[in-house]
């Protein structure tokens, strides 16, 4: 049954890294083997590169109290600790990093590593196509019912992010043009995907999906999140690693959406500047800066895009 308690009614601007295998492979370069004790060392550093410009966007325009960040606890528990400590929003993922499905990152040890975190939010990363391998997916609805329970007797707001890839069959029905899917079936496709988790007793209070061109799209997905009474639950548009112009566009269309409290957008803000600093192009600083304005941007056209459609 729905409760009252359930959603996220405040606006919420994440700046996600809690990227893992993609930062050993792209940065360091490691394949199929666990990072050696410097490259853990080496990896929070680029982390803590995130993190301050987090703190200096903070400090130059994006409210601290609808910031947040999302980390992972193998590269990032420091920072989660210091972010607590500055009252900032927290994020902790929980799932396995680079898995096709979900399972825990810590096995049956989650509860308690995600009580050492003490997050704002329990956050798990999702493939799931209705229309893909069912058996996968009532394995996958298990495992989330376990985390979407612990959540709410812990006290944890829950965060769910879905990916909807599409199979192959679908992929082939637009000449596998992956934006094509994205605009005429992927939509359909996540309202399927959410009424099925929610069915399955698992209550999200933020939804975290994939942007959509389509105003109409837009608003059918966020009904979907709502119903049954989930009026307090809130929706954030993620990034999924796209270039500016079309993350502009996922933005735009999602802060004229009733519904859509914000956005998550990660790899789009700091993966460029990170590359360049380890290519010794630009300092530190130079990448800090960087980065903090690409995030303190995403904010600002995401709020002007809101305001403007306020006045029409």
């Amino acid at each position: 049954m729905v409760t009252s308690d359930i959603g996220y009614r405040a606006d919420l601007f994440v700046l996600p890294f809690d990227h893992r295998g993609s930062f050993e492979s792209g940065l360091l370069g490691i394949q199929g083997r666990q990072a050696e004790p410097h490259e853990v060392a080496n990896l929070a550093a680029y982390k803590r590169i995130i993190f301050d410009a987090f703190l200096r966007a903070v400090d130059s325009g994006v409210p601290s109290d609808r910031a947040a960040i999302l980390v992972d606890q193998k590269y990032g528990h420091e920072l989660l600790a210091d972010a607590k400590k500055r009252g900032l929003a927290t994020c902790v993922a929980v799932e396995k990093s680079g898995r096709p499905d979900f399972d825990f990152e810590y096995g049956d040890d989650f509860r308690r590593r995600l009580d050492e975190a003490g997050p704002t939010f329990a956050k798990v990363l999702v493939r799931y196509n209705p229309g893909g391998d069912q058996g996968v997916n009532e394995i996958q609805r298990r495992r989330l019912k376990v985390l979407s329970d612990y959540s709410r007797s812990a006290g944890y707001k829950f965060m769910f992010e879905l990916l909807v890839p599409a199979t192959e069959g679908q992929l082939e029905k637009t000449g596998r043009d992956v934006h094509a899917y994205d605009l005429s079936i992927r939509p359909e496709l996540t309202v399927r995907a959410l009424a099925e988790v929610q069915d399955a007793g698992i209550e999200p209070d933020v939804w975290k999906l994939e942007g959509t061109e389509d105003a109409e799209a837009a608003r059918s997905v966020v009904a979907a999140a709502r119903a049954g009474g989930r009026d307090g639950v809130g929706i954030i548009v993620l990034g999924r690693g796209e270039d500016d112009e079309r993350v502009g566009r996922w933005l735009t269309v999602g802060a004229q959406t009733g519904g859509v409290i914000g956005f998550a957008v990660g790899r789009t803000v700091f993966w460029q500047a990170l590359v360049d600093h380890k290519d010794g192009t630009i300092s530190r600083d130079e990448a800090v800066t960087r980065i903090a304005d690409r995030y303190r941007g995403l904010y600002r056209l995401f709020t002007g895009a809101r305001a403007a459609a306020a006045r029409t």
